[in-house]
């Protein structure tokens, strides 16, 4: 099967769908790889790495998009790339699509089979090919609220872990899941003082005996928000509901409790984000204030650490590419029920219920599209 890797156009994404040792993989299975002349430089994955791995290095996305049966991206499809997709087409990618549309009705408007890195299961309800990348803007946003907290950058002047008699920092996390964990890990080791808020008392236990007294477990249903929220430095947004769009768990209301110059990290962007007053920003201009709070909401923020990202991305998604390529859409999905939570969009059908009731389409189950 010919697979297609076209460079991601995004401003400030520098990911790859794609490693040179992953096209290898792919190539030594009798696949035909197309990788985008310069694709992952960025990356630091270089064109005679490609091609020593057994691809094609071709100088047009839209060459791409024109010969592969399989389009492998990090990042939705922006439009100019809509409209490159051909009918039948595979699209295997992070969609988000319940925050986004347009994006939604130019797939249907494709004909393409379109599969959702975000949305594939496995048989414990956890989101493999989401958690990678969900760890990674986790840790990443402590990094980022710890410096939005300078002074420099209109924030506190405030040293997240404090210093020898000052006190350390106080971070609020919302959502215990991958990207609350994987924040909890950075903001405990600068000694920050770490509260979990979570609707989950069980998961809140797991977090607990992980972490032990270095994080303070809030159930959400027995917390005083506004208070917790008014007392942070730092507010973490790390929300989900598979493959929907996030709860605004913080209004603008609540945003008048907070201290001049605290941050929130919104992680939940890609899905809407969790608070009223998020909107998507850019690695080149990631931050703007709203009543006085520093708000970071940078859509893609692993694509700040391509290298990083491009490793632990491809070590998930591997496994399923190898499967699709192998067997064809049909039987790889129809196979595996979790591999088939992922279809999305399928022929002009939206086949994922959250989506579809986003935007008011009718929605046709998954399983009936293939039948």
């Amino acid at each position: 099967m010919k697979i297609g890797v076209p460079k991601e156009i995004k401003p400030q994404e520098n990911r790859i769908g794609l490693t040179p040792e992953s096209v290898k993989v792919l190539a030594s299975n009798g696949h035909e790889v197309l990788v985008e002349n310069n694709g992952g430089f960025e990356a630091g994955f270089y064109n005679n790495q490609y091609k020593s791995a057994g691809a094609k290095i071709i100088d047009k996305a839209e060459d791409i998009f024109d010969d592969a049966e399989i389009i492998v991206k990090v990042k939705e499809p922006l439009s100019n790339e809509v409209k490159m997709i051909k009918e039948n087409q595979i699209i295997f990618t992070y969609l988000h699509l319940a925050a986004a549309k347009e994006l939604t009705q130019g797939l249907i408007d494709s004909n393409s089979v379109c599969i959702a890195y975000e949305t594939v299961t496995d048989d414990n309800g956890r989101l493999p090919l989401l958690a990678p990348m969900s760890a990674v803007a986790g840790r990443m946003s402590v990094q980022a609220g710890a410096h939005c907290l300078e002074k420099n950058q209109k924030g506190r002047g405030l040293l997240l872990g404090g210093a020898p008699g000052v006190e350390s920092g106080n971070v609020v996390i919302l959502g215990g899941g991958v990207v609350g964990e994987n924040a909890a890990i950075i903001a405990t080791g600068m000694r920050a003082k770490v509260h979990i808020v979570d609707k989950s008392e069980a998961r809140l236990k797991q977090l607990t005996e992980t972490f032990g007294d270095k994080i303070i477990p809030q159930l959400s249903d027995k917390t005083d928000l506004e208070k917790l929220i008014s007392e942070c430095d730092l507010l973490i947004g790390g929300v989900l509901i598979p493959g929907a769009e996030a709860p605004k768990l913080v209004t603008r209301s609540m945003l008048k409790l907070m201290k001049r110059g605290s941050v929130i990290v919104d992680v939940a962007i890609d899905q809407g984000g969790c608070v009223e007053t998020s909107k998507p920003t850019t690695h080149a201009d990631p931050t703007y204030i709203v009543d006085d709070v520093v708000h970071y909401c940078v859509a893609n923020m692993p694509g700040g650490v391509p290298r990083t990202s491009t490793f632990a991305l491809n070590n998930a998604t591997l496994p399923f590419l190898a499967k699709l390529a192998k067997e064809g859409y049909h039987k790889a999905l129809k196979d595996d029920p979790n591999f088939l939570a992922g279809l999305n969009v399928c022929k002009g059908k939206v086949t994922y219920k959250a989506v579809a009731d986003a935007f008011e389409h009718t929605y046709t189950r998954a399983d009936e599209i293939l039948n």
